[in-house]
């Protein structure tokens, strides 16, 4: 039987509290690398550190985001390596095979050799490789009122169930514009969880998100940004400050940027002609 890597890890820690010290049962957040590998041509794109769970979600979301692949259909198999020596599978390694006559410029990915959990690209991306994929400028609807903006948070913290478990991990979750919770992936990184989603999306044929509502635990970066622009995403949340190019890019494709979403208040940067303040 094979042991697949979980999402939590238990450990022992001690805890000091008035001068007292007593060992107590612990649960982490499990982080572990996850190398995405194409089949032909044969070429590892990206060695992410990761949550394991949804490793498929993740690989159909990174490769969407990053050009390889457009449609569901352009991805024909996903599967775990199997060792030649032992014939067992590697939780760690995932082996994508494309649709035959699918040619990729794979060398824009040479920057995702290795990426963190913390901070996917650490700047090393640009606004202008999203020009030169020639995205398009995100039509102005839907609008939504600002009370729909003002439950998201507790809609997100409440369906995070590793996180309730750990306290040591991110979310992305996706809305209706409605605002209601439609999908929520967790893991250690912010841009791990939102190709999550977003292959979850592809894989199910629901891209682009074009009425839909993203929303992030932390900040948002460029690549949040970045994937978001990819799928088509008009309206993009998070509970802290974006980053300066994140700004940029939400100006350039037209989407609503959100920042320190909390309680009934929170920043537009970007995009405020989609939000309905009136009741």
């Amino acid at each position: 039987m094979i042991k697949h890597p979980g999402s939590k890890t238990k450990t022992t820690t001690w805890v000091v509290e008035k001068a007292q010290v007593r060992p107590r049962q612990d649960q982490l957040t499990t982080e572990e690398p996850l190398e995405i590998r194409l089949v032909s041509p044969q070429k590892t794109v990206a060695v992410t550190m990761r949550t394991p769970g949804a490793d498929f979600e993740l690989a159909a979301g990174f490769l969407y985001c990053e050009g390889v692949v457009s449609y569901k259909e352009d991805i024909l198999r996903m599967s775990y390596c199997v060792d030649d020596v032992d014939g067992e599978q590697r939780q760690n390694i995932v082996n994508v095979t494309l649709r035959e006559g699918l040619n990729p410029d794979l060398q824009p990915l040479e920057r995702h050799f290795y990426t963190t959990s913390a901070c996917g690209v650490c700047g090393k991306a640009s606004l202008e490789a999203l020009r030169l994929r020639g995205c398009p400028v995100i039509l102005p609807q839907p609008i939504v009122t600002a009370e729909i903006i003002y439950n998201l948070p507790d809609k997100l913290r409440a369906a995070q169930g590793i996180f309730n478990a750990t306290g040591g991990l991110h979310a992305a979750a996706l809305f209706d514009d409605q605002g209601q919770l439609l999908n929520l992936h967790e893991d250690v990184g912010r841009h791990n969880a939102l190709d999550k989603l977003i292959g979850s999306a592809l894989l199910s044929e629901q891209l682009p998100l074009s009425h839909h509502i993203v929303m992030v635990s932390g900040r948002s970066s460029f690549e949040i940004l970045q994937k978001s622009t990819a799928a088509g995403v008009p309206i993009v949340c998070s509970i802290s400050a974006p980053s300066s190019l994140a700004v940029s890019v939400a100006k350039e494709f037209g989407i609503t940027l959100i920042g320190f979403l909390r309680g009934e208040r929170f920043n537009v940067y970007t995009g405020l002609e989609r939000i309905s303040v009136f009741r």
